[in-house]
């Protein structure tokens, strides 16, 4: 059929298709009628599912479908049609009816996702099938979306190509009609909307109308019962509404008289705490002050106008009150210690020389001054706890003790150095060690605590001292009387009420710790303070301490150690600061006497000759007070290792005149021959050279001790041990008594001292063995040669330093921190090691120096053996050979025993004589085997020197105590017995 007109088919059904349009809306409809899909009842629906037939009005519906024609036959009878019958209907229809089934079921499948994918569950209301909105989106969804643009007119020319692309009239004619249909399609789902919600609308406005009508009536009740009212009021309220209003303006008024008392009051309250802040009357304005404060608190008088000032003027009198507080406070605990500063420096000024730990300058308070000091802080203290201001007070009173402090120290330090630098001194130091002045005039306060001598400096941190213990003592004394007074808030004191939030007896576990952390942190601070001022005081100084002698640092070291103690004590916590100070200056004391000390044995070993020196009473002394209690030589009471200081430039002269002595009086052989080895003398040069200095060092000492007119001992006892000394054995004696001194003195830089004592006796021994073994003092003393002399002086400077190591160790590690030992005690064992193996090294020399002497003699034995075979040679004495040797064995025990121990002197000759056993009978038999002693002349000259040597030999001390056995039997002995057995029979 053609599109708007209605099919011959569906003629008859056109009452019911307008009675169903007529249902559904007011306009025609009759668009709808072109709907090919018809209900069960062979009319067009639209009261059926949406979905039957909205989704047929799709975009692609322009497309006309074809006429319905009608069956074959009208007469044709239902048995006689067949399914192919129907076939060209269903063709015809095939697609849009797969379109619509497919539309049924997404539809379905929207409303129940529940569905299975398939299945066209068709809801039991047909209303209900689809929300109210979803039919407008369907429609949405076929209506194309160009219509539906805000900007859709068509006056516009591409949108009216675009919505109207005809070119001739049938397809006009067909564009209409789809107009049509998009129109009707809107309006029939905008009605079905709307008819989905009139129930809704029809039933909240019967609900309105009831609510209406039960309004009118609740307002006919009120008035009723408003007319009830009027009338009770009327009848039984009004009389007894008036007496309650006339009780009513009583009560005001008496209300009234009682504001208009309280005012008075007030007033006069405000009078009389005006007068009493005038009269610096803290306790009595403090109680008006409470009594007020109560009121404002509470609200008595709130509303009343005159007093709206009544909070400020009270904060502002509160602000005086703690003004008049805060100043007692300060005048009590500061200001009344100036006066005790002036006494202390007028002291200092007229007595610059007193000690500083004088009697009768120091400051106790007694127990009476204690007693009404607290009586007088009391109600200052018990005022400032009342207005809750003592932690902010103590604040400000920390910051002003400290500044008090600093201003006392500065004070003291203007007004008495110019008194000492005006005193004369004697310098510590030679003109051009002082350090120069920075601003070349040398008048700046650095300047002139540089110039003050030890002693000075020293008195004046003594008054510096006294000073700062005034205030701290002060100090302690307020802090002591604040904690007294809060021990006891409980007790006496504690008269507030209960009630009162700021009564004293309710302070706060945490506002009581305030107090006492800042009561407590002042005194820290003031400490703390003069500390600081100290340590800049002994930093001005620093490049000179190091430089001052023992007892004048110790001086200041000791004044600093009682300053650090005495505040600490007081203050109740550990200076750090100042005992870094200190301990730094204590350090490079330390280290510069050391430096000085090993430049100065160092010079000493260089210009040492190795000539023995008698050892003067004073280095005697040292070894006494240091190793033991025996008393001096000449008798002298006991000297104690404290107490012993000797001067470093006398003990310098008296050792450098000995050593002057000796030089000019030593004279050596030069006809010496010179030995074969590298640096080493011949043996014989040696011994005769050895032979000359024993005598010219002996008339030397003897000498020397008359010149100086005091008693010498010819060596140094130790434990009933005496050394001979050489001059640089004396003063490494004298510096290791140093070294105990600063390590007794100084115990904290124990460790370091015995570091330093570890060097120097290693460079003892190792430059010792150098000059001597290694004969490099021919070059640096002017040598000409190393003698046995000389090797047995090292052997017993060496030997002594190796016997009181031990000693040194035990008092040197008593100080030394337990952490530390294990250490230095290896440190300490090592160097020991390297004395004894040094000391063994000499032995071996001088016993190298004795077996080369007999090499050098053996090298003739053929000579002299041809002279015996020789007819003419009839002497009866023993060889040149024989008697050189023994001459040269005897002059070697002659050193050896008036120089070395009797226990070395043994067990170097223990080798002498192994040795002359060994190689002069060995030479002696190959002699014999080799036939160069054939004749029976030259026999007889061969056995007399072996007796004479065998004679020499015995006679040699190597300990050998067996009286059953020969003295120092050997293979010598026995080529005796073995060739001139009867011969030496005769």
């Amino acid at each position: 059929m053609e599109s708007g007109r209605p099919s011959p088919t569906t003629s008859r059904t056109d009452s019911s298709l307008a009675r169903s349009i007529s249902d559904a809306s007011p306009q025609s409809l009759s668009s709808i009628l072109n709907n090919p899909h018809l209900g069960k009842s062979g009319v067009y629906s639209i009261s059926s599912d949406s979905s039957s037939w909205v989704g047929w009005w799709s975009s692609s519906t322009a497309i006309s479908l074809p006429e319905f024609s009608p069956l074959s036959s009208s007469s044709s009878k239902p048995s006689d049609l067949t399914r192919s019958d129907f076939l060209p209907y269903i063709s015809s229809i095939l697609e849009p009816y797969q379109r619509f089934e497919d539309i049924r079921r997404h539809t379905s499948k929207e409303e129940d996702p529940l569905l299975p994918r398939g299945t066209n569950a068709a809801p039991a209301d047909p209303d209900a099938a689809v929300g109210q909105g979803d039919a407008l989106v369907a429609c949405l969804r076929e209506v194309p979306a160009l219509y539906f643009k805000e900007d859709f007119t068509l006056e516009d020319g591409p949108t009216f190509r675009a919505a109207c692309p005809f070119s001739n009239v049938s397809e006009t004619l067909v564009l209409q009609e789809k107009l049509s249909q998009y129109l009707d399609v809107v309006e029939l789902h905008l009605v079905k909307e709307i008819s989905l919600r009139s129930n809704s609308f029809f039933e909240a406005q019967g609900q309105l109308q009831d609510l209406n009508v039960k309004i009118v009536q609740g307002c006919k009740y009120i008035r009723e019962l408003k007319e009830t009212i009027r009338l009770l009021d009327k009848d039984l309220v009004d009389s007894a509404r008036h007496i309650q209003e006339l009780n009513s303006s009583r009560n005001n008024l008496l209300v009234l008289q009682q504001k208009l008392r309280l005012i008075l009051s007030v007033n006069q309250a405000l009078s009389t705490l005006k007068l009493l802040v005038a009269a610096a009357d803290c306790a009595g304005a403090l109680d008006v002050i409470d009594d007020l404060q109560h009121l404002l608190d509470g609200g008595e008088l709130k509303g009343l106008h005159c007093f709206r000032h009544l909070p400020d003027q009270v904060v502002a009198s509160v602000d005086s009150i703690n003004s008049i507080l805060s100043a007692e406070f300060m005048r009590a605990s500061l200001h009344d210690v100036g006066d005790v500063d002036v006494i202390i420096l007028s002291k200092a000024k007229a007595r610059p020389s007193i000690g500083m730990n004088g009697a009768e300058d120091e400051v106790k308070l007694e127990e009476e001054e204690t007693s009404n000091f607290r009586d007088r802080f009391l109600h200052i203290v018990i005022g400032l706890l009342r207005t809750a201001k003592l932690p902010s007070v103590l604040r400000i009173y920390r910051d002003m003790l400290t500044a008090d402090m600093k201003n006392a120290i500065k004070t003291t330090v203007a007004e008495l150095l110019p008194v000492l630098v005006a005193k004369p001194f004697e310098s510590d130091f030679a003109p051009g060690e002082r350090t120069a002045d920075g601003d070349g005039g040398g008048s700046s306060l650095a300047s002139k605590l540089r110039s003050l001598s030890s002693e000075n400096f020293v008195h004046l941190l003594s008054t510096i001292f006294k000073i700062v213990r005034v205030h701290l003592m002060r100090a302690a004394e307020v802090k002591k009387a604040i904690e007294w007074i809060m021990s006891n808030l409980e007790g006496e004191y504690a008269d507030g009420k209960t009630s009162d939030p700021n009564s004293i007896s309710n302070v706060s576990k945490n506002f009581r710790a305030d107090v006492l952390r800042e009561n407590a942190e002042a005194v820290f601070a003031a400490c703390d303070a003069a500390h600081g001022r100290w340590a800049k005081l002994l930093g001005v100084r620093a490049l000179l301490h190091p430089r001052l002698r023992l007892q004048e640092f110790l001086s200041i070291y000791n004044i600093t150690q009682e300053f650090i103690s005495a505040t600490e004590k007081i203050g109740g916590r550990l200076g750090y600061s100042i005992r870094g100070t200190l301990q730094s200056q204590a350090k490079s004391f330390v280290d510069f006497q050391h430096e000085s000390r090993m430049t100065k044995i160092k010079a000493v070993l260089d210009q040492e000759t190795w000539v023995e020196v008698d050892v003067p009473e004073e280095f005697q002394t040292i070894v006494y007070s240091l190793f033991g209690t025996q008393p001096s030589s000449n008798g002298g009471p006991d000297v104690s290792p404290v107490s012993t200081f000797i001067d470093d430039d006398g003990i310098g002269k008296t050792v450098t005149s000995t050593q002057q002595e000796i030089l000019g009086t030593d004279s050596i052989d030069g006809t010496g021959d010179i030995a074969r080895q590298a640096k080493y003398p011949s043996a014989a040069g040696s011994l005769e050279r050895s032979k000359a200095d024993d005598v010219h060092s002996s008339h030397a000492n003897n000498s020397s001790i008359k010149e100086r007119g005091r008693s010498a001992a010819q060596s140094i006892v130790y434990r009933g041990v005496g050394y001979h000394m050489v001059n640089c054995g004396l003063i490494l004696v004298k510096m290791l008594s140093e070294y105990i001194d600063m390590n007794n003195f100084l115990p904290a830089l124990s460790s370091e001292v015995v570091l330093r004592v570890v060097e120097i006796l290693k460079h003892f021994n190792t430059r010792t063995c150098q000059l001597v073994l290694g004969a490099h003092a021919m070059q640096v003393s002017g040598l000409k040669s190393i003698t046995s002399k000389h090797l047995a002086l090292a052997s017993q400077v060496i030997s002594f330093v190796h016997a009181i190591i031990p000693e040194i160790r035990h008092i040197l590690f008593m100080k030394v921190p337990e952490t530390r030992k294990a250490l230095l005690l290896l440190e300490m064992d090592r160097v020991a090691q390297d004395y004894k193996v040094h000391q063994d090294e000499i032995h071996s020399k001088l016993v190298q120096i004795m077996r080369e002497r007999l090499l050098v003699h053996l090298r003739g034995l053929q000579q002299i053996f041809q002279s015996w075979n020789n007819a003419g040679d009839n002497d009866a004495q023993p060889s040149q050979f024989a008697r050189s040797l023994t001459k040269e064995v005897g002059f070697l025990q002659r050193v050896l025993s008036r120089t070395l121990h009797e226990a070395d002197v043994q067990a170097i000759f223990r080798q002498v004589v192994s040795i002359f056993h060994s190689q002069i009978s060995e030479a002696f038999t190959s002699a014999l085997k080799n036939s160069e002693v054939s004749t029976v002349e030259s026999r007889k000259r061969l056995c007399k020197d072996t007796r004479h040597i065998l004679s020499c030999i015995r006679s040699l001390p190597t300990g050998d105590s067996n009286e059953s056995v020969t003295p120092n039997w050997g293979r010598l002995d026995e080529f005796l017995a073995e060739n001139f057995g009867t011969e030496t029979a005769q």
